[in-house]
């Protein structure tokens, strides 16, 4: 699914969906996204959620990871085989693409939704 990069994890974000998300907590390895519309309103994240990823945090199997896609930042699950990383799709299609380390933008850490 497709992610909007909405910028550091600062203060002063007016996004109503952090207004109960204290980012003076977050390392500032941490950035914001906004999920897409492809998300669909049903499911663990939809469309709307802010998430907050951290760029410094290791990726470990199962993690949720933002990944830069050709044209777009895309949420996909990770699946560790070996050094290199399978990358699952989490809305639409399930498709799978091979990522290193290097590839991915971060994992996600926290998400935030509005009441």
């Amino acid at each position: 699914m497709r992610v909007s990069y909405l910028g550091p994890a600062l203060p002063g974000h007016d996004h109503p969906a952090i207004e109960d998300l204290d980012v003076r907590r977050l390392p500032p390895s941490c950035y914001l996204v906004e999920v897409g519309e492809d998300a669909g309103v049903d499911g663990e994240i939809i469309e709307g959620d802010v998430l907050v990823i951290d760029e410094a945090r290791p990726v470990q199997h199962g993690d949720l990871v933002a990944v830069q896609g050709e044209d777009s930042l895309r949420l996909c699950r990770s699946h560790r085989i070996g050094g290199r990383f399978r990358l699952m799709q989490t809305a639409g299609p399930q498709e799978s693409t091979w990522a290193r380390q290097s590839d991915l933008r971060g994992v996600v850490v926290n998400q935030a939704r509005v009441s």
